[in-house]
């Protein structure tokens, strides 16, 4: 039987605290479960991810800080997930970034844009994003997606995301976002199904001390801390559990079948129509740059006979 005071730090194989350190930079997320209470926790840190992105776009600093609030927040989200697919976080206002995305697979591969944005000028949340909507979409590979939506509120990606849970009959999660524009980290608190503790009223005390606990971390202290120095700083009263690094990468899923398919979408006609003017059918993806080209025997499979569209 643990101590309560006790820190207990269980992984695959004995962890000091000099290698716990150490991989604080890595592209990762980090589980933890509170011993003696029904919650659990996620931790990212996102450097080489941020590093990648960047490298395609460039973006205004407060774009790039945003940006990263949001593939972290994608992280966290998906690792909710239990079956294969994606999660996409969105968002679309009419102020100085019409449209901002992060997509993470159940893989933990992020890819992430946003668009019309290239002239924003403010750092501030309102200016940037202030009256639009979010929307959160959960790609199972397998079944139907879904998709929720909500305003954006309380002047904070993490606020508009608690908003949403709150109103949604989901367990109750708490996220918190942090992102300097060339790293982000982010923590992730989620009440379990009573096991542990059956009172209402003791779960729901549990559940707004480690909240509150929580909302004692500052932005800095989120992105730099090591996942244990930072739940120790938060939890050291409490016994936590702590679990092996996932690694996080970016990586587009974009592909020829994918582009294909896309291309299927726009009519034989206008597709031929490119073919005559161009002598093929060029797509970008907006997220990696990767170009894809198809000639008109590459795309047999879409066009039907016409002879009298035929292209020379």
């Amino acid at each position: 039987m643990l101590a309560r005071a006790f820190w207990c730090i269980t992984l695959g194989t004995m962890t000091t605290a000099t290698e716990l350190f150490a991989i604080r930079h890595a592209d990762g997320k980090r589980r933890f479960l509170f011993e003696d209470m029904d919650l659990r926790g996620e931790i990212v840190h996102l450097d080489q991810v941020i590093t990648d992105v960047s490298a395609i776009h460039s973006y205004p600093p407060g774009v790039s800080r945003l940006l990263g609030e949001f593939m972290v927040a994608a992280v966290l989200l998906a690792s909710t997930l239990k079956f294969r697919g994606s999660l996409t976080v969105q968002a679309r206002s009419d102020r100085e970034v019409p449209l901002i995305m992060a997509e993470c697979s159940s893989e933990l591969t992020v890819r992430a844009i946003a668009r019309g944005a290239e002239a924003a000028t403010s750092d501030a949340f309102e200016a940037l994003l202030g009256g639009g909507q979010l929307v959160l979409t959960v790609t199972p590979e397998r079944g139907k997606r879904y998709q929720g939506i909500v305003p954006l509120t309380g002047g904070s990606l993490a606020s508009s995301l608690d908003s949403y849970f709150s109103q949604s009959e989901q367990l109750q999660t708490r996220l918190q976002l942090s992102s300097d524009g060339e790293r982000a980290a982010g923590l992730l608190l989620q009440q379990l199904p009573p096991q542990l503790e059956t009172s209402a009223d003791n779960r729901q005390e549990q559940w707004d001390r480690a909240c509150m606990l929580a909302a004692t971390l500052s932005p800095q202290e989120l992105i730099q801390l090591g996942d244990a120095t930072l739940l120790h700083r938060l939890y050291h009263e409490e016994v936590i559990r702590l679990f092996d690094l996932e690694p996080v990468r970016f990586r587009c899923s974009c592909s020829q079948d994918r582009t294909l398919a896309a291309l299927a979408t726009i009519g034989e006609s206008e597709i031929r129509d490119i073919l005559i003017e161009q002598g093929a059918v060029t797509m970008d993806c907006e997220f990696c740059n990767q170009r894809y080209s198809f000639r008109e025997s590459d795309l047999r499979g879409l066009l039907g006979p016409d002879d009298d569209a035929a292209i020379h």
